[in-house]
């Protein structure tokens, strides 16, 4: 990358991924400042060739894009109050975690201080950051992320613009985010299961994988189930599902397992079935998922 194309950055926050970012920036060679409430944090980094700023306001003075990485939209907040003055005329971009709303406060205390704002999530782990596979994405102003599209492509490679309002990527967050623990849980509880025949939980990851790649190859379908709002030619039904649940209880029950972290599902089935859904596709428990138990109507 040409010098003059080397945009001046500044991070605040250094936990494992700030710190991740902020060394995807000097390795390729950006100019870049670093802020963390621990100043210890930010001694890896300087030895790589970062600049450490000890007060917020000079490090939001330092670049004219700063990219915030702690944990909430509250502590994003609270650490870049003292510097609010800083930001008119520059960039925020905010990459913690947190829900719509606060992604629109966000927005608002931004711009309501003369600053240019981006909302972003990264999805994947630190050791991804820089990757050209890494996925980012962003909300926002349009022209703001085209400016700095390139910049943002140094610390992940599938860098995506979702929209121009600004709690996009927050929404996106939570709804991709829900797929995680009950995923990771699914995991550990058939870990849990081998183990207990002494069997390594390392032997499960290949056959793992392939059921998550199927899983993968049917998620196009059973979305377009739930944008037609049709669900009468399923792949699979909800009565298999609802049927397997007594088969789930029995093998736990086998190996002593704790699996009630089953129940909410389960009961969900249930409720399917006693709408009279169990012929339907599995992708109508979405139709459930928006009536909640006990309200008028359920």
């Amino acid at each position: 990358m040409p010098e003059h194309a080397r945009t001046p950055v500044t991070i605040v926050g250094l936990g494992s991924m700030g710190a991740a970012l902020a060394s995807a920036y000097v390795a390729a060679g950006h100019p870049t400042t670093v802020w963390n409430r621990s100043p210890a944090k930010a001694a890896p980094l300087v030895e790589r060739g970062a600049t450490h700023a000890p007060d917020i306001r000079d490090a939001i003075a330092a670049s004219p894009l700063t990219i915030a990485c702690l944990t909430t939209y509250e502590a994003t907040l609270a650490a870049l109050e003292p510097a609010a003055a800083a930001l008119a005329g520059r960039t925020l971009i905010t990459v913690n975690s947190g829900i719509p709303s606060g992604a629109r406060a966000m927005a608002d205390w931004a711009t309501g201080h003369g600053a240019r704002f981006l909302d972003g999530a990264i999805k994947n782990v630190p050791a991804a950051v820089g990757a050209p596979d890494t996925l980012h994405y962003y909300s926002g102003d349009r022209a703001l992320f085209d400016e700095h599209e390139t910049t943002l492509r140094v610390i992940g490679g599938d860098t995506v613009h979702l929209g121009t309002e600004p709690d996009l990527a927050a929404l996106y967050e939570s709804a991709v985010g829900g797929t995680l623990l009950p995923a990771l849980l699914g995991f550990f509880q058939g870990a849990a299961l081998v183990t207990a025949r002494g069997l390594e939980a390392s032997t499960l990851v290949p056959y793992t994988a392939k059921w998550l790649e199927m899983i993968i190859s049917v998620l196009p379908h059973l979305a377009a189930e739930i944008d037609r709002g049709a669900y009468d030619d399923p792949q699979s039904s909800i009565g298999i599902f609802h049927a397997g649940i007594a088969g789930d209880t029995e093998v736990a029950a086998d190996a002593g397992l704790d699996v009630s972290w089953h129940a909410p599902m389960h009961e969900l089935l249930r409720r399917a079935v006693a709408e009279g859904r169990a012929e339907q596709s599995i992708a109508a428990l979405v139709e459930v998922l928006r009536k909640p138990a006990g309200e008028p109507g359920v």
